[in-house]
């Protein structure tokens, strides 16, 4: 069994804890997550797997239970502890009786304040990286007894950080700032040139902020979030959609940036769900 993100709602939104951040925290991390597959073993004994689209910035996966398989395309890694994995790839994570995991969906993570890491260089694969969170903090995240701990325990880590270092590192602000702009207002195709010169440098230098922090080019942040709303928005309500919230010319260009946003390793795993894109109404 395979549950595909925007496709199988419920599984993604009832069998996985989740908890949105707020206020400062929220420019550099989107969510909190847990998984809670007890209810399901007895339905999937052999096991299931997760398939999530691309999106920006990287996920840090702390292990709570036993190895897991994660997948990024054909490559696939076993997961006995702590890994910290590029999001911009197609993600496929496959689940046996005993798995329990808790992540945090960074935009931007925190630690550039506080160490000299260039994110471009940890793209392709799964990292274990465990210098990126204080081994203490991961202890007390793996004894403690609920999800809601866990958060406040992380939240607490990384607020004091963000505080601590407060308008210290431009690149961070510059591309935190661009990425919620944008995504607010659905403004996905400004150039490169304009966003350097809103913020008063080079485009060689924003490129370079955004490759630092995310990883990725501001051009793909961009498009990864544009396609994301927009398939979410079809897939949760396709009788409000429209192509021209997204900024696309008509729905076969919509439909054509979605195929080109898939990997060529797992087109075959979303084609139903492709097909009745392509069949949808809403143009």
């Amino acid at each position: 069994m395979q549950h595909v993100e925007f496709f199988h709602r419920d599984h993604f939104e009832y069998r996985y804890h989740r908890r949105k951040v707020k206020k400062a925290l929220s420019h550099f991390i989107d969510f909190f997550w847990e998984t809670d597959f007890d209810p399901l073993w007895q339905h999937y004994p052999q096991g299931f797997s997760d398939a999530l689209f691309p999106n920006i910035g990287y996920t840090y996966m702390i292990n709570l239970g036993t190895p897991f398989v994660m997948q990024l395309e054909n490559n696939k890694h076993e997961v006995r502890s702590d890994t910290f994995l590029p999001r911009h790839k197609i993600m496929i994570c496959h689940h046996m009786f005993g798995n329990r995991i808790f992540g945090i969906k960074f935009k931007v993570s925190p630690i550039i304040f506080e160490k000299k890491v260039n994110f471009s260089e940890y793209k392709e694969h799964l990292y274990p990286l465990a210098y990126l969170i204080d081994r203490t903090i991961i202890e007390r995240i793996k004894t403690a007894d609920s999800f809601e701990k866990r958060v406040d325990i992380i939240s607490t880590y990384y607020n004091r950080i963000i505080e601590k270092y407060s308008g210290s590192m431009k690149q961070a602000e510059v591309v935190t700032q661009i990425l919620k702009e944008h995504s607010d207002t659905n403004n996905f195709s400004v150039s490169i040139e304009e966003l350097s010169h809103n913020y008063g440098i080079s485009s060689r230098t924003l490129q370079r902020y955004f490759e630092a922090t995310t990883s990725i080019s501001s051009k793909q942040a961009l498009q990864i979030l544009r396609i994301r709303k927009a398939l979410e928005h079809i897939t949760n309500d396709n009788d409000s959609f429209h192509y021209s919230l997204y900024g696309y010319y008509d729905y076969s260009h919509f439909y054509k940036h979605l195929k080109g946003f898939i990997s060529k390793h797992t087109i075959d795993l979303l084609q139903p769900h492709l097909h009745l894109l392509k069949g949808s109404t809403a143009i």
